[in-house]
């Protein structure tokens, strides 16, 4: 007799879910409970944190962990200089801190921690935590937009030289595309980091239910799909540096509008 089919809910790996029972702890009627999302950020801000300090030893010889550190900071460095000129160094802690953070709680997601019976939950898969990422990116655009250009700052929304009977269907148009910034720039991350990781989930259902049936069901559907598993977690590795780098240069061109606008 064959196995149970195993149940496996693709979409459960994103369930937000209070920890430590605080699931009861409210104040002014809002639920403040300290969830799996919150820890999992904390842990990423604590690893991100060692890493730092790790490699901020300033040793005349710099040794592996210095090297990678200031390799991290020498590239976010480069990125806004080309994209943001000389300005862009002001910039480059919150750049960095930003590319940062992403990669690490991406990479963390990762993990296969769940054989010592830890689940790592990868927030950055929530468009609730990837819209406020990206929303304090768009208030600094406007915030350095304003204090650096004051009204015209508006001018960005007009092509220099666009004919004032254009301009009226430009400007609404420009504006609409500027506003939608940061929906795009965190919607880009949250579809990416769960697909793969909705994918992930379905190849092991097929894993299991293929172990569950049989010996040949094995052979045919288990050992194809953990084949296919361990190559999409090499792919997802990349992405999670590709999206994380997408999210910071993103984010140094829109800054780069607000320091030159046209």
């Amino acid at each position: 007799m064959a196995g149970e089919t195993a149940k496996v809910d693709p979409m459960h790996q994103f369930t937000i879910e209070p920890l430590f029972g605080t699931e009861t702890l409210d104040i002014a009627g809002y639920n403040i409970a300290f969830t799996n999302s919150a820890l999992w950020m904390l842990i990423t801000a604590v690893v991100l944190w060692v890493f730092m300090l790790g490699g901020m030893k300033q040793q005349l010889v710099p040794g592996r962990w210095q090297m990678t550190v200031e390799t991290f900071t020498g590239f976010i460095d480069d990125m806004l200089e080309a994209n943001v000129g000389k300005e862009g160094r002001k910039y480059v802690p919150y750049i960095f801190s930003l590319f940062m953070f992403i990669l690490f709680a991406n990479l963390l997601g990762l993990m296969p921690l769940g054989v010592f019976g830890l689940h790592p939950f990868t927030f950055t898969s929530h468009f609730t935590v990837t819209g406020v990422l990206a929303i304090m990116s768009f208030s600094i655009v406007l915030i350095v937009g304003f204090w650096k250009h004051g009204l015209h700052f508006f001018s960005l929304f007009v092509p220099s030289g666009t004919p004032l009977v254009m301009a009226i269907f430009i400007a609404p148009i420009e504006l609409i595309s500027f506003m939608f910034r940061p929906f795009s720039l965190g919607l880009r991350l949250f579809v990416a980091m769960m697909a793969g990781h909705v994918l992930l989930e379905v190849l092991s259902s097929f894993v299991i239910d293929g172990g569950n049936a049989g010996l040949v069901w094995t052979g045919v559907v288990s050992i194809p799909s953990f084949a296919l598993m361990v190559a999409i977690c090499a792919l997802e590795i990349l992405v999670a540096g590709i999206q994380a780098y997408v999210f910071a240069l993103l984010s140094s061109l829109y800054i780069n509008d607000a320091e030159h606008l046209h």
